[in-house]
């Protein structure tokens, strides 16, 4: 038995409605547990690296399409300790995960879902809420890549921090736990509820605080308050300055270089009139209500910015827009799209533009978006044309210090993640057949977790070789965070 729904169709001129296949419950249900024979749950467990493997060398070969005087900092970046390393090696690890078994259960990835690329953001109804907020990886792929790419991630932070081998346990057993839990419950509920669901940090904290301790729910107020605090405004006064009365963006190089600075090595002219072109093109992909409010800024200011680790190098550019009303200035991001470090492993995008490859996984994913969120391509002064995809700079923007947590804390956010990435999966993907695969014992969790272990042990192993790579000069590394 197959559930149908309709598609639109040509016919003499007029639009016909033709069904649509989709698989019935049972029917996924049964495509769920067959793919344990394709990857039986335990074998998620198993990692050996290939004998070609070569991670330098993907990084180098990405390198070469990025800014060359900022790949330096991004090495030196990820030099800083296994776990930058790590943030910035999602290329090498895609290759790994493609020598694995795989599911062949597909759904929207993020493509990098490692624990600091979820946070909390501002909704458009001005709700703090949870959710991920990283998507320049984002491609169609096995859903397992990104809940072991979350799992490893805490392996790797919690070594940072200290933890014992047993904690780190606890705290990706119940990352795993969590994500086939919520995907078990996703599939039993109406499909317009799951789209429905998204993690309000407010109801959240109303629900539970009478099972939390005082002090964390200070601290989670705390958090809340400081979170609200990173705005626009707050950005604009930590970026900008106000010099003969007119606003312009700090100098701090080679982070943020004003583009009057770059006057030796670039037409001024020349960027600005391409960046009001992009700025233009990029408010025609807006729904029209928005582009409405997005059209009465005007770009005054610009400048160059390093952003993240792993995304170092690619072209990404502060705009400062003035309203026409005098009032409340704008700051923001436009950010080079490049080809997903998925490709070669999960396969092209269905989209030809970059940009709007990220604009789409990130609508598809998220359960809000930025109401400035949207792509367009141009041409740089001197170069070929590109792909960008432009969105607030900030807006109520907060990322958990993972740095300061204990085993327990780092247990409680990692059930945040894993249920939000079940989520996001939900939405995109088939959950039913994903929670059948899944099953309800805890056999996923524990391979996660051993994965987990292993993995964080073959990235001490590569940053360890990074390091020997820039001591031996195949690598340039400039050492500033």
């Amino acid at each position: 038995m197959v559930a149908k729904t309709t598609a639109p169709a040509e016919t003499g001129g007029y639009k016909t409605l033709e069904p649509r296949a989709h698989p019935a419950r049972e029917q996924s249900v049964a495509a769920g547990k067959a793919a344990r024979q394709l990857a039986p749950l335990a074998s998620h467990r198993d990692f050996s690296p290939a004998a070609s493997r070569d991670p330098i060398g993907l990084l180098l070969g990405q390198a070469e399409s990025r800014v060359p005087e900022l790949v330096p900092v991004r090495h030196g970046r990820m030099l800083v300790s296994p776990f930058t390393y790590y943030r910035g090696a999602a290329l090498p690890m895609a290759a790994d995960l493609a020598g694995m078994r795989s599911s062949g259960l597909r759904v929207q990835l993020c493509g990098d879902a490692h624990l600091l690329n979820f946070g909390a953001f501002a909704s458009p109804e001005r709700r703090l809420v949870f959710d991920l907020n990283d998507f320049d990886e984002t491609l169609p792929g096995p859903f397992e890549w990104d809940v072991k790419r979350l799992v490893a991630s805490m392996a790797v932070a919690g070594r940072d921090n200290g933890l014992t081998a047993k904690k780190r346990r606890q705290v990706a057993l119940a990352t795993a736990a969590a994500y086939r839990t919520a995907m078990r419950e996703f599939a039993a509920m109406p499909i317009l509820d799951v789209w429905y669901a998204r993690f309000d940090v407010e109801d959240a904290l109303a629900r539970l605080k009478s099972e939390m301790p005082k002090k964390t729910v200070r601290q989670t107020k705390a958090q809340m308050a400081k979170a609200r605090t990173r705005d626009s405004t707050q950005a604009l006064a930590k970026l900008t300055t106000v010099e003969d009365g007119q606003r312009r963006i700090i100098s701090d190089p080679p982070l943020i270089v004003p583009i009057e600075e770059l006057a030796r090595h670039l037409d001024v002219n020349a960027v600005y009139w391409f960046l009001r072109h992009l700025f233009t093109g990029y408010t025609r992909t807006l729904p029209a209500y928005r582009r409405q409010l997005a059209e009465r800024f005007t770009v005054t200011r610009v400048a160059r910015k390093v952003v993240g680790v792993g995304s170092v190098g690619t072209e990404t550019w502060i705009l400062l827009m003035e309203p026409d009303d005098g009032t409340g200035p704008l700051l923001l991001q436009a950010k080079q799209a490049q080809r997903s470090a998925l490709t070669g492993y999960a396969g092209q995008s269905e989209y030809r533009n970059q940009g709007e490859r990220v604009v789409a996984g990130q609508q598809l994913m998220q359960a809000v978006s930025d109401i400035f969120l949207g792509w367009q391509s141009a041409t740089p002064p001197g170069r070929r044309a590109a792909d960008y995809y432009l969105r607030q700079l900030r807006d109520w923007k907060y990322s958990a210090p993972i740095e300061n947590m204990n085993a327990a804390a780092m247990t409680g956010y990692g059930r945040m993640c894993g249920w939000t990435l079940a989520r996001a999966h939900a939405r995109t993907g088939d959950r039913i057949a994903i929670a059948a695969y899944l099953g309800g014992s805890d056999t996923f969790d524990q391979a996660m977790t051993e994965f987990g272990e292993t993995y964080a042990d073959q990235t001490e192993r590569d940053h360890a070789a990074l390091a020997d790579a820039v001591a031996s000069g195949r690598v340039q590394a400039q050492m500033r965070t």
